[in-house]
């Protein structure tokens, strides 16, 4: 009897943890829906020893400081009837292109097309910022020297300067519904939507948005 009741507890622990697995795995391929590339989810699987009472509305959430990218946790509430909490861990991976250099490249150098070229591979493994298109990379330069094969991070990449310290610029005053422009002298070097200060002809010292042609956008 003892024997037969274990089972029939098992079983209907099993049945409970199926459905919160269920739930669980739905929850986090629609949260990432919008990753790029191939989304695989993986949720473990619950010791069917794990008591929690019968659940007719589960509410899956992230936990605070949890994303859904990796080795992570999801949290599963029941709402009705009983009240209980529990987390299940889960492993995301996302399979798609990034940008790696094709052969040794030195700091400084411009980066072009033929510099880079694209392997596939599991983005949750790779570090923070990981570049996924050459079109990212193309035009700009290297703040250090990289040997090939090595996977760029926008925070290893320089975008080339559209103002340059000491040349002449035009100043643009936006507004709503107007527009007025002025001359200066550019203050500092900066690239297309850095920060960029001026001197006007009046002396008055300015900053604003670079971008290209020699141009700051000033806003109010």
């Amino acid at each position: 009897m003892a024997a037969a009741a274990l089972m029939t507890l098992l079983s209907s622990n099993l049945a409970a943890n199926e459905t919160i697995t269920a739930a669980v795995d739905q929850y986090v391929r629609a949260q990432t829906r919008g990753l790029p590339g191939r989304v695989d989810v993986t949720v473990a699987a619950l010791d069917p020893r794990t008591q929690v009472s019968s659940c007719t509305a589960l509410d899956p959430f992230t936990p605070p400081g949890n994303r859904l990218w990796g080795k992570t946790m999801v949290g599963v509430r029941c709402l009705a009837p009983a009240a209980w909490t529990i987390y299940v861990p889960v492993q995301v991976r996302v399979y798609a292109p990034y940008v790696v250099t094709n052969r040794p490249i030195s700091a400084g150098q411009l980066l072009s097309a033929t510099d880079l070229d694209s392997r596939e591979g599991d983005l949750t493994t790779l570090p923070t910022g990981i570049i996924t298109a050459p079109g990212q990379g193309v035009g700009k330069t290297l703040r250090n020297s990289v040997g090939g094969g090595q996977p760029l991070r926008a925070d290893m990449l320089l975008s080339p300067p559209v103002i340059q310290q000491g040349q002449d610029v035009r100043l643009i005053y936006k507004g709503t519904g107007f527009a007025v422009s002025n001359e200066g002298k550019a203050l500092n070097t900066a690239a297309d939507g850095q920060v960029a200060r001026a001197r006007t002809g009046g002396g008055q010292t300015v900053s604003g948005i670079a971008r290209p042609g020699g141009i700051i956008e000033i806003t109010p």
